[in-house]
C-alpha cells in the first residue's frame, strides 16, 4: 500500500494532464511502459549467446510474432531507444553483424534512425515495420547499462526462458528453462532431435548434433518444467512446442534432456597448445602471438594462475574442464619454446578463449621469472559440481546461546566472531545461528581435496584432519550486500554421508580415510556440531540475507561455480530469527533476483 499523500500527488498530476488535454485538445502522456501508444502491442527482449542479463540481440514480438532488428543504419542513439523500452536507463554499446547470433523470423525494422530521446522506438524513422532487405547475419544488438529504470513493469520484457548447464564445451549441457522467474530442467520423456535443435538456435547457436538423454549432462535441482515435448524444429522457442506439464510424479532429475549443438568455426583452438605432458590433457600452456607472417608461440607467466584460467584454457583447448591449474611446470619439458608472451591474466571462467581475460599488455611483469614458474593445465572431461540443499537449511535454522566454557575448541579453530577474544572467558555466552548444510555432488566426477594426505594438517581439539583450509563460507549481509556478521568450515571430514539408492559410498574420514564426495552422493554438516554456525552475538535487529558459499577460493574444479552460494531472506527481531525463501543462487532469473534482494527493511536495516 501507498502513503496517501503518494495518491494525493497522483490524482494531481492524473488531472493536470486532463485539464491540458482538454485545452490543448490532444490526448495526456503515460509514462507507463504498457500503456504508451507508441509501444502498446509489442513486447522486448534480449536474446543470444554468450550474453549477460542487459546485453543481446534485440528481438520484438509485434503482431503475436517475434523478429529482429537490422544493424544497417543502426547507432548509439537507437540503443538508448531500445535500452529504454527493455527497463534499462541508457545503453552503454550496440553490436553489428548478429554478435550474439542470428535470430530468426520477421526483420522487423530495417535503417532505423533515432534522436536517442524517444519514448518509443516506433517514434523512430525507419523503412517501415516488416521491410527489409536484410538477413539474420545483420541483426543488431545492444549493451545496456546494468540499471533498471524506476517503477518499470517487467510485464513488458519476455524472458527468453532457456539455458544450458554442466556441459564440458560450449554450446553443450543440460537444458534448462525459466517459468514463472525461477529456472528449472526438462524431462526427457520423448527428447529428439527436432526439440534440441529448437534449444539451439533459440541459445543462438546452430542446429543440434545430438539430443542427449538419462542426465548425461548431470542432474538439475529444483523444478522439472516440461515433459514429451514435441517440436517441429521450426518453433522460435521451446516453450511454442506442445508439452506435457510436469508433476512430481511424472519424472526425477535422472531423466534430465540435454544437448549438443553444432557451433561454427571460430579457430580459438588453433592459438593455444599443450607441451610436455603425459598426455594431450596435460602441459605446459602455450599461446600464439603475433601478427600474420610473424606469428609465434610463447609462455604464460604462473602468477596468480588458478583453477578458472585453466578452465578457460582448457575451454579454448576442446578438452573439457579443468582439474588442476599449474603455477610451476619445471617437470614439463617446453622444448624450444622459453619466451613468456603474456602475464597478469585473470579470469572469470566463462571466457571462451584466453584472449577474452583480462591480462597485462605488451608489458610483461612476473614476479617468478623463467620457465620454472610458467602455467599448466590439467584437464578432464568430467568434473564434480556441487549444490546445497536449501530447502533444508531453511528447515533447521535456530538461535542458541552458547555459554563460552563450552567453545574453546571453536575459538581455537577461528569459529567465533572477532570480539569473542575480548570476552570474560568462561563466564557469559555467545549467540549462535546454527542450521544444517546438506551438499551434494551432481556432476559427472568425485569432489576430491585439492591436497594430497600427506599435507593435511591435524586438529588435536577436534581430533581431525583438515583436508582443506577453507570449504564454505557462511555470511550474513544486509540486503544492500554488507557484510555484518561471518563463519568459515575447513572440510574437517569431507565423505560420503549418503548416497541415491544405486550408489555406494567410497569416502569416509575415519581412520585416516580418504576424503571426498562421490558422484550422486552428499555430505551433511548436522546444525549440532562445532562450528555448522555464525556468531550473531554482534548483529542487531534486522532484516538480512542468510549467504553460504561451497568452494569459495575455486580451490577444486567444477564443471559450475555459478550454484555453489544459497541466498535466504532472514529476519532478526533480537531474540528470534526467521529464515525464508532459501534458493541456489542461480535458481532464480535475475529480475527476480533483484526483487529477492528489495524486501522491506533495507533503507535502514530495522524490522517493519
Amino acid at each position: 500500500m501507498y502513503p496517501v499523500g503518494v495518491w494525493q500527488q497522483s490524482l494531481c498530476r492524473l488531472l493536470l494532464c486532463l485539464l491540458c488535454s482538454w485545452g490543448m485538445g490532444s490526448p495526456p502522456l503515460s509514462t507507463d511502459p504498457e500503456k504508451r501508444d507508441g509501444s502498446q502491442g509489442l513486447r522486448f527482449r534480449l536474446a543470444g549467446f554468450p550474453r549477460k542479463p542487459y546485453e543481446g540481440r534485440v528481438e520484438i514480438q509485434r503482431a503475436g510474432e517475434w523478429g529482429t532488428i537490422c544493424d544497417d543504419d543502426f547507432t548509439l542513439q537507437a540503443a538508448h531507444v531500445l535500452c529504454r523500452e527493455l527497463g534499462f536507463t541508457e545503453a552503454t554499446g550496440w553490436t553489428h553483424s548478429a554478435k550474439y547470433g542470428p535470430g530468426t523470423g520477421r526483420i522487423w525494422l530495417d535503417n532505423i534512425n533515432c534522436r536517442g530521446t524517444e519514448q518509443s522506438v516506433t517514434e523512430c524513422a525507419s523503412r517501415g515495420w516488416g521491410n527489409s532487405d536484410c538477413t539474420h547475419d545483420e541483426d543488431a544488438g545492444v549493451i545496456c547499462k546494468d540499471q533498471r529504470l524506476p517503477g518499470f513493469s517487467d510485464s513488458n520484457v519476455i524472458e527468453a526462458r532457456v539455458r544450458l548447464k554442466g556441459g564440458a564445451h560450449p554450446g553443450e549441457g543440460r537444458v534448462e528453462v525459466l517459468k514463472t522467474g525461477t529456472w528449472g530442467t526438462v524431462c526427457d520423456r520423448k527428447w529428439d532431435l527436432h526439440a534440441a535443435s529448437v534449444v539451439c538456435r533459440e541459445l543462438g547457436f546452430g542446429s543440434a548434433r545430438e539430443a542427449l538423454s538419462g542426465a548425461r549432462m548431470g542432474q538439475g535441482m529444483g523444478a522439472i518444467h516440461l515433459s514429451e515435448v514435441r517440436c517441429s524444429g521450426q518453433e522460435p522457442s521451446l516453450w511454442k512446442c506442445p508439452h506435457k506439464n510436469i508433476t512430481a510424479e511424472d519424472c526425477s532429475h535422472n531423466q534430465d534432456a540435454a544437448v549438443r549443438c553444432n557451433l561454427p568455426y571460430t579457430g580459438v583452438e588453433a592459438k593455444i597448445r599443450l607441451s610436455g605432458g603425459r598426455s594431450r590433457y596435460e602441459g605446459r600452456v602455450e599461446v600464439q602471438i603475433g601478427a600474420p607472417g610473424s606469428l609465434h608461440w610463447g609462455l604464460i607467466c604462473g602468477d596468480d594462475w588458478g583453477t578458472l584460467e585453466a578452465m578457460v584454457a582448457c575451454r579454448q583447448l576442446g578438452l573439457g574442464y579443468a582439474n588442476h591449474g599449474l603455477q610451476e611446470t619445471w617437470y614439463w619439458d617446453s622444448g624450444n619454446t622459453t619466451e613468456v608472451v603474456m602475464s597478469g591474466v585473470r579470469c572469470t571462467g566463462t571466457e571462451l578463449s584466453l584472449d577474452q581475460c583480462a591480462h597485462h599488455g605488451t608489458h610483461i611483469a612476473c614476479k617468478r621469472p623463467g620457465t620454472r614458474f610458467t602455467a599448466g593445465v590439467i584437464c578432464s572431461e568430467t568434473a564434480s559440481d556441487l549444490l546445497l540443499h536449501s530447502a533444508l537449511v531453511q528447515e533447521t535454522a535456530y538461535i542458541e546461546d552458547r555459554p563460552l566454557h563450552m567453545l574453546y575448541c571453536a575459538a581455537e579453530e577461528n569459529c567465533l566472531a572477532r570480539s569473542a577474544r575480548s570476552a570474560n572467558w568462561p563466564y557469559g555466552h555467545r549467540r549462535l545461528l546454527r542450521f544444517s548444510s546438506q551438499i551434494h555432488n551432481l556432476g559427472r566426477a568425485d569432489f576430491r581435496p585439492k591436497a594430497g594426505r600427506h599435507s593435511w594438517v591435524w586438529h588435536e581439539c577436534h581430533g581431525h584432519y583438515h583436508s582443506m583450509d577453507i570449504f564454505t563460507h557462511y555470511d550474513i549481509l544486509t540486503p544492500n550486500g554488507t557484510k555484518v556478521a561471518e563463519g568459515h568450515k575447513a572440510s574437517f571430514c569431507l565423505e560420503d554421508t549418503e548416497c541415491q539408492e544405486d550408489v555406494s559410498k567410497r569416502y569416509e574420514c575415519a581412520n585416516f580415510g580418504e576424503q571426498g564426495i562421490t558422484v550422486g552422493c552428499w555430505d551433511l554438516y548436522r546444525h549440532d556440531i562445532d562450528c555448522q554456525w555464525i556468531d550473531i552475538t554482534d548483529v542487531k535487529p534486522g532484516n538480512y540475507i542468510l549467504q553460504v558459499v561451497i568452494n569459495p577460493n575455486f580451490e577444486v574444479a567444477e564443471s559450475d561455480f555459478t550454484n555453489n552460494a544459497m541466498k535466504c531472506n532472514c529476519k532478526y527481531d533480537g531474540h528470534r530469527i526467521w529464515v525464508h525463501n532459501c534458493h541456489i543462487g542461480d535458481a532464480f532469473s535475475e529480475e527476480a533476483n533483484r526483487r529477492f534482494e528489495r524486501y522491506p527493511g533495507q533503507t535502514n536495516n530495522q524490522i517493519i
